[in-house]
């Protein structure tokens, strides 16, 4: 027979062999067994013990002699049944484990999924997003905000954007760069906070973040972006905005900490 088929039963390659060698010489010491079986003699008596824990074989004594021998065959069918027995204690531990355990995965700090975006299709596909997203009254919030090298289209894209968040009373609040003081579309006044960053800190980096969600985008000539999805990464991002909103001037124009 092929002795892989007994490997299916849940058998060792070495178990199957010497249990194939029992079979077929009756009962035996050691040494036929290892010869008949090519497992080594040092190898043997560990195998016949767990042969004999599943049932499989036994012992006897002849003149002081232990010799081992196969069980009948359909003890194999006795073995499965154990066997399935135990999976079944096995899957029913698992269903009681299984919600402890997705509790413990939930709660804990998740990897962050970050994309790389290219484009400005792409990357103001974030502040669409926002539209969708949030509800009248929510707040998202802006470190840097500004233009920068003034990609083609962008002004156009923020004045239609604001137009509609302030339409919809989405809220935000702007920490904006010192070089766009005075030059930012007219709707971004609208249901809006708005402060100036320091001189010192112009950037063509923005960073846009809500909820769990956070788009550090890049406003060069082809704008790019890199959408990060990870509440820790946005609770630093948050407490980097609330230390320098707290001695940053309102920006002309902003209503002053009320919107």
């Amino acid at each position: 027979m092929e002795p892989k088929l007994l490997e299916r039963f849940g058998l060792t390659p070495g178990e199957v062999r010497v249990y194939l060698a029992l079979l077929s010489l009756g009962d035996s010491t050691t040494g036929p067994l290892a010869q008949e079986s090519r497992v080594s003699s040092s190898k043997v008596y560990k195998v016949l013990g767990r042969l004999q824990r599943k049932g499989l074989c036994g012992h006897i004594l002849k003149g002081g002699v232990k010799r081992f021998r196969a069980t009948d065959p359909t003890r194999l069918l006795d073995y499965l049944e154990e066997k399935e027995s135990e999976l079944e204690k096995q899957r029913i531990l698992a269903q009681q484990l299984i919600p402890e355990l997705v509790r413990l995965h939930q709660t804990a700090p998740q990897p962050a999924q970050a994309t790389v975006l290219y484009g400005l299709r792409a990357v103001t596909n974030f502040f669409r997003n926002i539209l969708d997203e949030l509800h009248s009254g929510e707040t998202y919030h802006v470190l840097g905000g500004g233009y920068g090298q003034e990609a083609s289209g962008l002004r156009e894209f923020f004045h239609a954007f604001h137009h509609r968040r302030a339409k919809k009373k989405i809220r935000v609040m702007i920490l904006a760069n010192h070089s766009v003081k005075g030059k930012m579309v007219p709707t971004s006044l609208r249901c809006s906070q708005i402060r100036v960053m320091p001189r010192p800190l112009i950037s063509n980096m923005q960073i846009t973040f809500y909820h769990n969600k956070a788009l550090i985008s890049l406003w060069t000539k082809e704008p790019m972006g890199f959408y990060i999805e990870n509440e820790e990464a946005v609770r630093s991002f948050r407490t980097y905005f609330d230390d320098y909103w707290k001695r940053a001037p309102v920006y002309p124009g902003s209503k002053r900490d009320r919107f």
